[in-house]
């Protein structure tokens, strides 16, 4: 196994292009090309998290995401938020998330209450 830092740019995309053929493959590599697979993939993802953070969504982003993978509407979000003008309330801005909205966003739409927190 040749493995060194990726320490720039540079070594950020060889590391790339040397990774690459091996995720068509992945279920057919050796021991010893998983282990090097491993280990190339933990490295870019290090450098990655350094170099190109992303930021989590905000709450009303979390929600609508949430929405939009389950296929739910507005008037879906009755039991989970409130009335429609109260869910228009919320993703506009006008009114903050309650205690009680958060828990019950967590509770029945599986976000993380750490996101629902934001400001």
């Amino acid at each position: 196994m040749n493995i060194k830092p990726i320490k720039n740019e540079q070594d950020y995309q060889q590391a790339l292009a040397l990774v690459e053929p091996y995720f068509a493959r992945e279920d057919e590599l050796n021991e010893q090309e998983l282990d090097f697979f491993d280990v190339m993939v933990t490295l870019i993802e290090a450098y990655e998290a350094k170099h190109y953070p992303i930021d989590p969504p905000t709450p009303i982003e979390a929600i609508k995401f949430r929405m939009e993978q389950e296929g739910l509407e507005i008037k879906d979000l009755d039991s989970i938020i409130g009335k429609p003008n109260r869910v228009y309330e919320i993703f506009n801005k006008t009114r903050p998330l309650t205690l009680n909205m958060i828990r019950n966003i967590h509770q029945k739409m599986g976000i993380s209450a750490d996101i629902l927190i934001q400001p």
